[in-house]
């Protein structure tokens, strides 16, 4: 687990620092060669520099987010408002969580993806990457 996103869980208070956790290890295992940091005050994971899922604490939850998830045709993700691509789960318990359902978002991810790393460059527009 990266430490600075140990830290960031460490922070939390139960039960999100159970969530935090969790998703952590799941993620760092099912996506082995992506990079992990804070970036933006939160925990994300990069495939190639395109931040592709991370989660965030929010006043009543731990919100997991997928950047391109909106594309993944998943009825238990919620699409973000705006012109992004991004989807989200919500939750208050770690017993929340489907494996099988993270599992399959996580591979998703990969498989589909915007170029939200080039977003500035482009003014704004996203690409189709996979």
């Amino acid at each position: 687990m990266n430490i600075d996103i140990l830290s960031y869980n460490n922070q939390q208070l139960p039960p999100g620092k159970e969530i935090c956790d969790y998703l952590c290890r799941k993620i760092d295992k099912e996506l082995p060669t992506a990079e992990s940091k804070i970036w933006h005050a939160h925990p994300v994971w990069f495939l190639d520099g395109n931040p592709i899922v991370g989660y965030s604490k929010l006043k009543d939850c731990i919100r997991l987010m997928f950047w391109s998830g909106a594309d993944f045709d998943e009825p238990a993700l919620q699409p973000g408002t705006g012109k992004f691509k991004d989807a989200s789960a919500r939750y208050t318990s770690v017993h929340q969580i489907d494996v099988n359902d993270l599992k399959r978002w996580l591979k998703k991810s990969i498989e589909i993806q915007w170029d939200y790393k080039n977003v500035v460059k482009r003014k704004g527009r996203l690409e189709r990457l996979k």
